[in-house]
């Protein structure tokens, strides 16, 4: 008996062509990004204004990476989940739930007087938005044609930029101004409303009938492929050098004698503006020329500026600002470029657990590059500091080589994977 053909998707379905991915993908990316502008970019400043020493200001950051970092641990169930009809959409939306009761107490509660609890809900908003990360990237993986996910990130990373802009730069320039209890409200609001996006977005089911079928199979493969442990460590390693300056841009530009509004300022505008304008760049080449070669590229130049960025020390005011743009256009530009790799080296069976494995290594990495960072900035100052973290993302370059090498063997056994390469 031959099974009834799907119905086609309907007309307002935000998956079905490559335009409307985009514009959902960047939506949902927004509401990661809001919480994210405010717990790195807003909150390390206002904290260093107050004379909270550097060290403290990047252990509590550290502290709110960790489940991202650890999201791996949890993301199997949201792949073997679908085996019983469950959906990365439907995940997707209950974390952002949960996302938006742990922010709902902030309402309240007082930062002088109640810090420990406000703690606690960062980290179960954490908790709830690492989910969502692994919802909407497996979401992502599962939905996009291999040749469109370079473009396809520069997208993401425009519309989580924008809500770090709007909720980190742009709140410190505004924040005299505003009721303390704005903050948290736009927050709430930027959350919630993505669901609306979410609700009439349809998500295919995989081929075969049942996404979890296979599972451990899948993930005794993945195991077995180099091309999966060299992806972790370039996660872990690359980038080292830009998740240090990002994790004390605030900070140094205190301590350069900058104003919380101009720092706002270059947070709101430049910063983005560059850190888009990369991502676009970057997954445009990264769909042209290969994923590996695309990553190492990005990667050495964003470590070159990182290094004139250090070797500057007594640069004026200008001249920081120039070349932290500078650094922020390779940001984007690295970001879209190893994102796509990533997911180039994920078995679409695995879209959550897999990815999210290269996205923990990368939390990772900010989590140590930030608590590096804090630790040398006290003791030998801002430009050895990053000098020496940009060094240390240097190690990507020849395993970006490694990965390419390696996957060309692994497409030749398996020709249905993925070639970065390419």
């Amino acid at each position: 008996m031959v099974a009834p053909a799907s119905p086609p998707p309907a007309r307002w379905d935000l998956l079905a062509t490559p335009w409307r991915r985009r514009a959902l993908f960047a939506t949902l990316y927004f509401a990661e990004g809001a919480p994210i502008g405010f717990i790195w970019w807003y909150l390390p400043t206002r904290l260093r204004i107050a004379g909270v020493p550097v060290d403290r200001i990047t252990q509590l950051t550290a502290l709110l990476v960790l489940p991202w970092t650890l999201k791996f641990v949890w993301a199997p169930l949201l792949d073997g989940s679908r085996r019983w009809g469950a959906s990365y959409r439907g995940w997707a939306i209950v974390a952002q739930i949960a996302m938006a009761l742990a922010l709902a107490p902030l309402l309240v509660l007082d930062p002088a007087t109640h810090f420990g609890a406000i703690v606690a809900c960062l980290l179960a908003h954490s908790f709830a938005a690492a989910t969502q990360d692994v919802a909407i990237d497996g979401l992502a993986i599962s939905t996009t044609p291999e040749g469109q996910r370079g473009s396809l990130n520069g997208w993401m990373q425009a519309g989580m930029l924008l809500g770090r802009s709007l909720f980190g730069g742009v709140a410190l320039m505004v924040a005299a101004k505003l009721h303390p209890r704005a903050v948290p409200v736009g927050l709430l609001v930027a959350i919630l409303g993505t669901l609306s996006l979410l609700l009439v977005a349809h998500e295919p089911v995989a081929a075969g009938g049942r996404a979890g079928h296979g599972l451990g199979a899948a993930l005794a493969t993945a195991l077995r492929r180099r091309t999966t442990w060299l992806g972790l460590l370039f996660a872990l390693l690359a980038g080292a050098g830009f998740e240090a300056v990002g994790a004390v841009a605030g900070p140094f530009l205190v301590d350069r004698g900058q104003s919380a509004e101009a720092i706002g300022a270059f947070l709101a505008f430049p910063a983005i503006v560059a850190t888009v304008g990369g991502g676009f760049l970057g997954g445009a080449f990264a769909d042209r020329a290969g994923r590996a070669r695309a990553a190492a590229t990005t990667l050495a130049l964003l470590a070159g500026a990182i290094f004139a960025l250090a070797a500057l020390p007594g640069a004026g005011a200008r001249a920081t600002f120039a070349l932290l743009g500078v650094i922020y256009l390779g940001i984007g530009g690295f970001t879209a470029t190893s994102y796509a790799l990533f997911m180039d080296l994920t078995d679409p069976r695995l879209g959550a657990t897999q990815f999210s494995s290269f996205m923990a290594a990368t939390n990772a990495c900010e989590a140590w590059a930030g608590f590096a960072v804090g630790l040398l900035v006290v003791r030998v100052g801002y430009a050895p500091a990053f000098g020496l973290l940009a060094a240390a993302s240097l190690v990507g370059l020849p395993l970006a080589w490694l990965i390419a090498r390696a996957a060309r063997g692994e497409r030749a056994a398996a020709p249905g994977i993925a070639d970065p390469a390419r």
